[in-house]
């Protein structure tokens, strides 16, 4: 492509863009993708197109509720991947000028990263919502251990690392289930139920 060729070629792929989109016909995951092929194959700046164009996916996808790459770096995991981009670019851009290419490559590596950054979020709630789940279990065996009456301080100093929110919503947890009772007073004690 001739450089008075590129605003044309520019307009004619955000017309395309755009109206692919309001037809609904493709997967908006499947045309932002095309979309920055065609945008690299396109090469509007003398240096930047590779970051530009991983900047334009992330805005398509957030434009489509696609937010992975909010908590995940797809730059980092392209940067990762760096010899698998540039394979599947290789790819899937020869013959772009022509007219006939083959998409597949640059889709299957674009499909991957999002598939790895969905997985790594995934993994990153888990844990998150495991140590929960862990600080919460630790209270319930805390107080399983401590005397059949015990006080607040008392499992504050057998669980340092566990929040005094957390502790409360334990103990309210375990007073709803019938297992606790508690004492009404400035240092209210807890008593074992059954």
């Amino acid at each position: 492509m001739r450089a008075f060729q590129t605003a044309d070629a520019m307009d004619a792929l955000h017309l395309g863009l755009d109206r692919t989109r309001l037809a609904g016909a493709v997967d908006p995951l499947l045309l932002a993708t095309a979309y920055c092929l065609d945008f690299l194959c396109i090469h509007p700046f003398l240096d930047g197109n590779g970051r530009m164009s991983r900047l334009l996916t992330l805005i398509l996808l957030y434009r489509d509720g696609y937010e992975v790459g909010r908590y995940v770096s797809l730059e980092k995991l392209i940067e990762d991947t760096r010899q698998g981009y540039y394979e599947a670019l290789e790819a899937s851009s020869t013959g772009w000028h022509e007219g006939p290419h083959d998409l597949r490559p640059w889709v299957e590596y674009s499909m991957g990263i999002v598939l790895a950054a969905s997985r790594e979020l995934e993994a990153r709630v888990d844990a998150v919502a495991g140590a929960r789940g862990a600080k919460r279990e630790m209270v319930v065996d805390c107080i399983e251990r401590l005397p059949s009456e015990f006080s607040m301080a008392d499992i504050e100093r057998a669980c340092p690392h566990v929040s005094r929110p957390t502790i409360n919503r334990v103990l309210r947890d375990l007073r709803r289930d019938g297992r606790l009772q508690a004492t009404r007073g400035r240092d209210a004690r807890w008593t074992k139920l059954g």
